[in-house]
């Protein structure tokens, strides 16, 4: 793993087009701004990686059954 220090506004450039930005600092919290192409999924950490097709319309078809319920 690489851990760098950036400041607000500084840069990091990923291969394939990827740059992450350091938008704001306040406290323990740090804003991030990514600039990917297209192409490229990106998702917080603490989410589920779905990895095929199934796997999302299984999600999917989850999240519809959640909301469906009566109130």
């Amino acid at each position: 793993m690489l851990v760098l220090s950036r400041k607000v506004g500084q840069h990091l450039v990923i291969g394939g087009g990827i740059v992450v930005v350091v938008k704001r600092i306040a406290g323990h919290r740090v804003t991030l701004g990514i600039e990917a192409p297209g192409t490229v999924k990106i998702i917080r950490g603490e989410l589920p990686v779905f990895g095929t097709a199934e796997d999302e319309a299984h999600h999917e078809t989850e999240v519809v059954i959640e909301t469906a319920k009566p109130r």
